[in-house]
């Protein structure tokens, strides 16, 4: 069954490849200078001119991939294929629409393929986003709750599978502001698990389907990399048991609040508050936690509980050409209830990273972060927030 899905993902990255990379080799010649004959060469103006291609109805993909490395994953390979398009190109006010198709595997049995993005409608009068990822690999689990978390000796290894399908349809009912339903469905499996006494005596795999509605204020410049503006989003979801949650009924609710100020010239501030609680019999994959793109300096999924809460501050700063870099900083902690929270319980974080414009307003990101006793090293497509 592995090597099966290993087949699979091999034939999906090649896939994701192909019709992009034909497009790039196949533009016509008269749109090319002479120098430029050749596939290589015309890739190579094939990306020089990437972020400089007006939006049209038609989404514009650019594909780039590179190695990587982390001790979690090992030695991999990903794959993004990023297209940018507008529904009304006439309207130079209207936020672009994107679209990106993702794909990674790895040394250590890691493997993922997922396509996110975001249709605005014309006159922004309506959005819809949409995520669907699947994933599996060898990851570590040290049960919930930050005395477990924070105890090294409980560090259990385990293979994980999920599929998870999330999307929202929002209409606009002021400038900025957008409401409208949500829905998320996951199926998550834990096995080959070495030590189950973190899980507590929970179910190793479940399904879970979640309803419910997501409000938006969003006065953002671009939806990508934004140099200006506010987002905040509360998103409500319920679970229960009649729609399919066959052990578990919960419910969820996030906030995420985003500033971003321009300081001086090709410098942004972008600031970042982002919590999430859940509520009544909550499976163990989908409590809130910390890691990842959320704290970048620590294990993804390490410090995980009923609730969840970071902030982060970040200095992205354009040096040259189409490179800029980022530091930031900021602390997270994760408790059952408000009154959990402690000093000597928060969990600290700064990093660097290298910025490269591969399409306006789309950066590549290679993050290096920092946490308590750990480090985390990120490769990925557009801003943490």
């Amino acid at each position: 069954m592995q090597q099966q899905h290993t087949r699979f993902v091999y034939i999906l990255l090649i896939l994701l490849l192909i019709k992009p990379l034909s497009m790039a080799a196949s533009e016509p010649a008269d749109s090319v200078p002479q120098q430029h004959k050749g596939i290589i060469g015309r890739l190579i103006h094939y990306f020089d001119q990437s972020n400089k291609r007006k939006l049209t109805t038609r989404p514009n993909f650019t594909p780039l991939g590179g190695p990587h490395y982390s001790s979690e994953k090992g030695l991999g390979l990903g794959i993004v294929i990023a297209g940018d398009y507008s529904t009304c190109p006439t309207d130079t006010l209207l936020p672009a629409s994107n679209i990106s198709l993702k794909g990674d595997i790895a040394t250590k049995g890691y493997y993922s393929v997922g396509i996110d993005g975001v249709h605005v409608y014309p006159f922004n009068s309506r959005r819809v986003n949409y995520s669907l990822d699947f994933q599996s690999f060898s990851t570590y689990f040290w049960g919930i709750g930050y005395t477990w978390n924070n105890d090294n000796a409980n560090k259990t290894k385990y293979n994980l599978f999920d599929l998870t399908l999330t999307g929202d349809y929002e209409w606009r009912l002021a400038p900025g502001l957008y409401l409208g339903p949500a829905v998320e469905l996951s199926y998550t499996s834990a096995g080959s698990i070495a030590d189950p006494t973190p899980w507590q005596g929970e179910d190793h795999r479940y399904f879970s389907a979640e309803v419910g509605g997501r409000l938006q204020y969003d006065l953002r410049d671009n939806l990508t990399y934004p140099h200006s503006g506010v987002l905040f989003e509360l998103i409500q979801l319920f679970a229960p048991r009649f729609i399919g949650n066959r052990n578990h009924d919960f419910a969820s609710t996030e906030i995420n609040f985003n500033i971003y100020s321009p300081l001086w010239a090709g410098a942004i501030l972008a600031s970042h508050f982002h919590s999430e609680w859940t509520y009544g019999n909550t499976p163990w994959g989908k409590l809130p936690f910390l890691g990842g793109g959320a704290m970048r300096g620590y294990y993804e999924g390490r410090y995980r509980d009923k609730c969840a809460s970071d902030m982060a501050v970040e200095l992205r700063q354009h040096i040259y050409r189409r490179s800029g870099i980022a530091v930031w900083g900021g602390v997270g902690s994760i408790y059952h209830k408000l009154s959990d929270i402690r000093f000597d319980r928060l969990l600290p974080e700064y990093g660097i990273g290298y910025r490269w414009e591969f399409k306006k307003n789309a950066n590549v990101r290679v993050d290096i972060g920092f946490g308590k006793h750990s480090s985390g090293f990120m490769f990925g497509l557009n801003e943490a927030f």
